[in-house]
Order: C-alpha cells, then sequence, then structure tokens
C-alpha cells in the first residue's frame, strides 16, 4: 500500500513527462480495442449473414461436388429420396442444383452457375417467392454485383446456353424478375437463380439436386448418399480471413505498444539515475532492496492504470458512437468475401479485459526490468549519488 501511494505521488509529481506517456499508452490501449472490436463486429456479421444467405446450418453434398471446382458440377447430383422430401416439404432442407452455363447479355459472353432453388423455401434469405409470378414461366432472381456486371434490370430479357446431363447443349430466354441486395458475394456474383423444378426440367434430371442447405430444425448429420458439411468447414475460408486481418492489424497495435512502452522504459531508466540520493534514503530508512524495487516498479506499471483510466474517458463514448452508427467502409459491394457496408463493432469483456492486463503486464514487466539495478546497489553510495 505504501509502495503504491508513494508511486502515485511520484507520478503526479513528474508532472508532464507522466502524462506524455499515460497519453500515448492509452492511445494504444484504446486502438488496440478499436481494430480487434472492427474485426470481431466484422466477423460475427460475416458469419451470420454466410449462414442466413448460402450455408444455413450445415450442408448436404452430393458424392464428388467440390464448391471451388467447376468441373464436377457437371456429374454432381443425387436423387432426392422421400425421406428428403418430407423434410423439404416440413421446411427442414432446401434443395439446390447447380450448373454451368453462358449467358449473352447485350450481346456479349459471360459464363455464369444457374442455381434451381424451390420457390417456396424459407430457410435461405434469398427472395425466391419472386419466383412464383404466373405471368411468366421461366423467371430469374440475380444479385446487385451480378445485375451490375450484365448491365440487367428488372424485367430485362437474357439468352442463357447449357448443356444437359446427355451433354447436349440447349438455350432459352429468361426473365429477371427481381434484383436482391446480399452482403455475401458467393450468394451474388456470376449467379442466376430459377425455380429448382425448372432447371431440373432443363437439365433433364427430374427430383434431383446437388447439394441440400439444412435448417435449423434440422438436426440429422446423415443422410445416404449424401456428405455432410458442417459450418465450421464452411466457414473455414471466411475465418481463414478474419485471422489474417487480425494478424496483419496486431502488427502495427504492437508497435504502438512497443513505442509507449519503451517511453516508460526510458522514463524508469532516467528516474532511477536521477533519484539515487532518495533510492539510498529509502534503504537508510530500514527499507529493503525488493521494496525498493517493488516501489519503481509499480510506479511504472501505475503508468498502464492511469492509461486505462485516461483511455475510458475518451474511448467509451467513441466506442457507443461506433457501435451505434457502424464505420461505413463503402467497400462492400467490391469485396470477394461477406463484408456489410457498415460493419457495426462489437466490443466483448472479453477483449476489455484482455486488453487491460496486456497492457498492464507489459508496463510492469518493462518497469521492473530496468528496478533490478536497484538490488546491486550500495546505500552509501546512492545517499552520495554515484553512479554503480
Amino acid at each position: 500500500m505504501i509502495a503504491l501511494n508513494l508511486a502515485f505521488k511520484n507520478l503526479l509529481g513528474a508532472g508532464l513527462r507522466t502524462w506524455l506517456n499515460v497519453s500515448v499508452l492509452s492511445f494504444a490501449f484504446v486502438l488496440i480495442i478499436f481494430y480487434n472490436g472492427m474485426f470481431d463486429g466484422w466477423n460475427r456479421q460475416g458469419r451470420r449473414d454466410t449462414i442466413s444467405w448460402e450455408t444455413g446450418q450445415g450442408q448436404f453434398w452430393s458424392p464428388g461436388y467440390d464448391r471451388y471446382d467447376p468441373y464436377t458440377f457437371q456429374d454432381s447430383h443425387s436423387r432426392l429420396s422421400p425421406e428428403i422430401l418430407r423434410e423439404v416439404e416440413n421446411k427442414n432442407l432446401v434443395p439446390l442444383l447447380v450448373v454451368q452455363a453462358t449467358a449473352f447479355p447485350q450481346g456479349r459472353t459471360s459464363g455464369v452457375l444457374l442455381k434451381g432453388i424451390d420457390p417456396y423455401q424459407t430457410i435461405l434469405d434469398i427472395p425466391t417467392k419472386s419466383l412464383l409470378m404466373e405471368t411468366e414461366s421461366d423467371l430469374a432472381i440475380i444479385g446487385k454485383r451480378m445485375a451490375s456486371s450484365t448491365k440487367l434490370k428488372e424485367g430485362d430479357k437474357l439468352l442463357i446456353r447449357w448443356r444437359d446431363k446427355n451433354g447436349t447443349y440447349d438455350a432459352r430466354e429468361i426473365t429477371i424478375t427481381a434484383i436482391f441486395s446480399c452482403d455475401v458475394p458467393t450468394v451474388d456474383k456470376g449467379q442466376i437463380y430459377l425455380s429448382l423444378k425448372v432447371l431440373q426440367e432443363m437439365m433433364e434430371m427430374p427430383n434431383e439436386a446437388t447439394y441440400l442447405v439444412a435448417g435449423k430444425s434440422f438436426e440429422t448429420k446423415t443422410l445416404a448418399n449424401w456428405e455432410f458439411k458442417d459450418l465450421k468447414f464452411l466457414l473455414s475460408d471466411f475465418d481463414k480471413i478474419i485471422k489474417a486481418k487480425k494478424a496483419g492489424a496486431s502488427i502495427m497495435e504492437g508497435f504502438l505498444l512497443i513505442i509507449a512502452l519503451i517511453a516508460i522504459f526510458d522514463t524508469q531508466v532516467l528516474s532511477i539515475f536521477r533519484r539515487q540520493k532518495e533510492i539510498g534514503t529509502y534503504i537508510a530508512l530500514g527499507m529493503t532492496r525488493s521494496q525498493v524495487v517493488g516501489i519503481f516498479t509499480t510506479e511504472g506499471a501505475a503508468h498502464s492504470i492511469l492509461a486505462t483510466l485516461l483511455g475510458a474517458l475518451y474511448g467509451i463514448p467513441l466506442f457507443l458512437i461506433l457501435n451505434k452508427v457502424g464505420i461505413s467502409f463503402g467497400v462492400g459491394m467490391d469485396m470477394d468475401v461477406a463484408m456489410a457496408e457498415t460493419i457495426y463493432p462489437y466490443y466483448s469483456i472479453r477483449l476489455i479485459i484482455s486488453t487491460i492486463l496486456l497492457v498492464v503486464v507489459s508496463a510492469t514487466i518493462v518497469s521492473y526490468l530496468p528496478s533490478r539495478k536497484i538490488s546491486r546497489m550500495k546505500p552509501t553510495d546512492a545517499l552520495k549519488g554515484k553512479l554503480q
């Protein structure tokens, strides 16, 4: 308790030097929380959007299907059993049929994926009910990215050509009935959604699908002739991107933290150099060397406590504002990963506590290192102000 009182008294007596160190350390403290909160918010939003728009609670793939290998699409389709059809009827599963095709928007050629989906499905957020209009039979919906790249609008006609399961080429003109907005590019870019029955008829694949998307109520992880893929597998690429981005940001955070810690280290070295008589007086009054070391170590560590309080003073209002209005990058539509145009940071208790511990422990260590010199000082030399 004496060490803590002396530490704070000495710090406050140092004046501007103390507050410069505290300000730099508090900035590093706030920045670490800001960056990690932003990435945690992006992670939460991206995972939530990907689950809602694409993966559901898991997927069942037809054997041989690889979402990154278009050459597998032609032969990767399996028959829907009566058991699966019952689950589809109960809104627990939604089947999708994936087909490679060529589109001819405004006379240009564009490779696309045709995806057949049940218009009555409720598991994914894709607005499939737009495929139920009775005035047209060959209806399709696309995302904003697809509409932007092909210059298509609602009501436009689009010629598509595909090859059915027998290898025969066929073509048809479809009508774009709706354009949806989605933050998940793998649901949007280069993809056209048709009614499942229409695409099955086009491909001569009645009652077949490429993969099944499971809803929240579907807990079974085994289906005959289907391979189950859980969310850990389906979201692995997104998780790797977040991890890589966090690693890159941590480098800048680390540099800033190191600068603040070096300032504290230099301050402690200078303090010990200038206050040798004071140190000798402490020892002469009966304090042990370890107690004197504790005073100077506590004094350096107190920088982190003041930095935490100062950071909270301006950091809490800043974080509350960012959590309410979000951080707008304006680049969400151009990213190749799930990313909204506005990200809402997420500041967890675990993040805040771990950051406080990081700052306090780091400041304590760099304060202790120069303080070890005190244990080798002779009281008589210290009282005379002689260097060791």
